[in-house]
This record gives C-alpha cells, structure tokens and sequence, in this order.
C-alpha cells in the first residue's frame, strides 16, 4: 500500500469510526474475560463463547447467572429475551447480505447494536453495505482476542474489581444509549427498567436483576391517547 493510499484509508471517517469502536469494545472485551475468569470460568469456555455467541450483553449476563448459580436454561432465556432486538435488526439489514449462504450466515454472525447502526446512519445502499461489514468485522476481531486477554489477566489478578474492569461494560452501555435519552418514550423504559433492576438486586440471584429490568420496555408502549393528551 502507498504512502497516498495509507493516507487516504486514514482519513475514511467511516475506517477511523471503526478502528476506535474497536479499541473501545476490545477493552470491554478484556473485562469480561477478566471477570470470567475471576469467577471461575475457564478461559478456554470464555474465548470461546466471545467467538460463537459475540454478544458482549448476553455473554457479561450468562457469566453473571451461571456464577451466581443460575440454572442453565435461565441464562439462555435471558440471552434470548435481550437478543429479540436482533429480529428486527435483521428485517433492516437483510438486503445488505449478499444472496449466497456463506455470505448471509456470516453476515448474520455479524449484526450487532453497532454494526446496524453505522449501516443505517449512511445515505446510500453501498455505503450501508460497506459499514455494514466493516464495523462488523473490525469489532468481531477486536472482541474475541480481547476476552483471552482479559481472561489471561483475571487470572493472575484474581479480582477484576482491583483495576476497575467491572466497571466497563456499563460505562461503555451509559456512553451508548445517552444520546437515545433525548427521546421520551426511551427515557422512560430506561428510568423504569433502572429503577426495577436496582430494586430487585438484594433480592434475586447475580443477573437477574437485569432480565427482570426488562419490564421498563412496557413504559416504551405509546400512551393511551387521553394520557399522551394531558
């Protein structure tokens, strides 16, 4: 590649855009494989689950149930409740896969929150595609790599907590949906979702509190047209 090539490639918004998604979910990644491992998990089943599942919520959620003692089925209805986004995600994105199987199930593979995002943000249906898989692929080979590494460390410092990795993923989650708060039906299952969580964690096993926060979706329901009125 060029001196004018390399520069060219680095002044794409889209690229840059990419690349710093990237680094930001390589270092959630690590803290989930941090956390992991610190619970217990082996880090073989942790690298593993961030190549196949690649879906940081579910995974930090299924780790947080199946630790906590968790029967196996709950954490799969959990990760199938908080991954139901991704039927209409598909229903957005579908045209962008190419006809072929191999292409559709990678594809596929690939459709997370900010893949979808960045496609749908472009004006055209070439520039979709191609910040479809971009975005796709920079994040999926930035995330498994990142949990190994993550879980190499949990395992010598034993306590994620000691270097604040258990705070990452919500830092990186509040840093996503703070620009969707402006909207007041999202604002609303937020602050009752929050509001449900945090009052049901004394009280249900680590992990649950977070499906159960998902009764804060009804508070995204149009109001009744006399309520909505006043």
């Amino acid at each position: 590649m060029s001196t004018v090539q390399r520069t060219r490639w680095w002044h794409d918004r889209l690229v840059r855009d990419a690349l710093s998604m990237a680094a930001a979910m390589a270092i959630v990644g690590a803290s989930l494989g941090a956390i992991a491992v610190g619970k217990g998990v082996p880090l073989w089943l942790i690298t593993l689950m961030g190549a196949v599942v690649f879906a940081g919520g579910s995974e930090f959620m299924v780790v947080g149930l199946v630790t906590a003692g968790a029967a196996p089925v709950t954490a799969v209805l959990g990760g199938l409740m908080l991954n139901a986004r991704h039927f209409p995600f598909g229903l957005a994105v579908g045209g962008l896969l190419d006809r072929g199987w191999p292409s559709r199930l990678l594809g596929s593979h690939l459709m997370v929150d900010e893949s979808v995002a960045f496609a749908l943000a472009q004006p055209t249906e070439p520039e979709r595609k191609r910040a479809y898989w971009l975005v796709g692929i920079a994040l999926y080979l930035a995330w498994a790599p990142s949990v190994f590494v993550g879980g190499l460390l949990g395992a010598r410092i034993g306590d994620p907590a000691v270097l604040g990795l258990d705070a990452a993923l919500p830092a990186a989650l509040l840093a996503l949906i703070t620009p969707a708060l402006r909207e007041h039906r999202t604002l609303r299952a937020v602050a009752l979702g929050a509001l449900v969580a945090v009052a049901t964690t004394p009280l249900l096993p680590e992990g649950l509190p977070v499906v159960a926060g998902l009764v804060g979706l009804a508070a995204a329901l149009p109001l009744p047209k006399g309520v909505a009125a006043r």
